[in-house]
């Protein structure tokens, strides 16, 4: 494999009713994060809002970000997302010269790329940086989701493309991912990822992991190891507690943001469930609701008070 077996995380970003960074409280998120035990994190995806910060306020969270995660043993990305290769080599430029080597990068989605495109970016990008590693954020969002077939060409035409994130996958797309495309790592969500071990090695992308940190790692413990009969009885019982918590905000449509920012809080951060300009938050009055389901119906996952 190009990239190592990991369970990945993400850090979302705290905003004041101005819409301004909240430092203290992101730096908090991340040393919490790490000390947790998740050493595989990163910023500026759908849920870190990556598509909504401007230049100021990325760069500022970049830096931020790189000096809490500068230690030996953590293995920090920042997700870059834009309209054009310019915009993306833009902020992946500054991004390299702050100190970071892993990015996470997302099609242009203005209008979908044909296959001539989608090699010409993904040359384009990860050429330019060769000593970078670089995740494939694949999401329907680009109006292109790319398949085996395509990862195989562009692993042989982009050698530091070392993984993918898939979190809309069904059964028939894992087994095709996963089988079909020897050499990169597929970082999968909760949902498929147990089944995806079946069909050969891949990592977990975890959205519940800030609120039960301990309960994801045994997951992925599972998986690793092989224990496959634990391993599913265990993620059916994760997907139930999942189930139960969420289900007051399931008739809310939002962007994913609004969601990761509340399993961040129910996992005790007190973690604003502003998002920037123009999308809308959760109400508040639901983390109450999500919080009360948690500890009365599920007392033995609550991992912060």
């Amino acid at each position: 494999m190009r990239s190592h077996q990991a369970l990945l995380v993400s850090c979302e970003i705290p905003w004041t009713e101005k819409e301004e960074f909240m430092e203290d409280l992101f730096r908090e998120q991340v040393r919490r994060t790490l000390a947790v035990g998740f050493n595989n994190l990163y910023i500026f995806g759908t849920a870190g809002e990556g598509y909504a910060v401007d230049t100021p306020r990325f760069r500022r969270i970049a830096d931020v970000f790189h000096e809490e995660t500068s230690a030996e043993g953590v293995l920090p990305q920042v997700g870059i997302i834009g309209l054009s290769t310019a915009n993306i080599l833009e902020r992946l430029s500054y991004a390299y010269e702050v100190g970071f080597r892993a990015f996470q990068i997302s099609m242009p989605s203005w209008g979908a790329l044909n296959d001539n495109e989608v090699l010409k970016f993904f040359t384009d990008v990860c050429g330019a940086y060769p000593d970078c590693r670089f995740l494939h954020y694949n999401l329907p969002r680009t109006k292109r989701l790319l398949a085996a077939d395509d990862y195989r060409r562009l692993a042989a035409a982009v050698p530091n493309l070392v993984a993918t994130k898939n979190t809309a996958t069904n059964h028939a797309s894992t087994i095709d991912l996963v089988e079909g495309s020897v050499g990169i790592q597929h970082f999968l969500g909760e949902a498929m990822f147990p089944f995806g071990t079946l069909c050969g090695e891949c990592s977990l992308l975890s959205s519940y992991g800030p609120a039960f940190p301990s309960k994801t790692k045994q997951l992925f413990e599972y998986a690793v190891t092989g224990q496959i009969e634990k391993l599913f009885r265990f993620h059916k019982e994760y997907l139930a507690v999942v189930g139960d918590v969420s289900a007051p905000v399931l008739k809310y449509a939002r962007i994913d943001g609004a969601y990761d920012k509340l399993w961040v809080r129910l996992g005790g951060l007190p973690m604003p469930l502003r998002l920037l300009s123009p999308y809308e938050s959760l109400p508040e009055k639901l983390y109450d609701e999500c919080r009360r389901i948690l500890h009365e119906k599920h007392p033995d996952w609550v991992e912060a008070g």
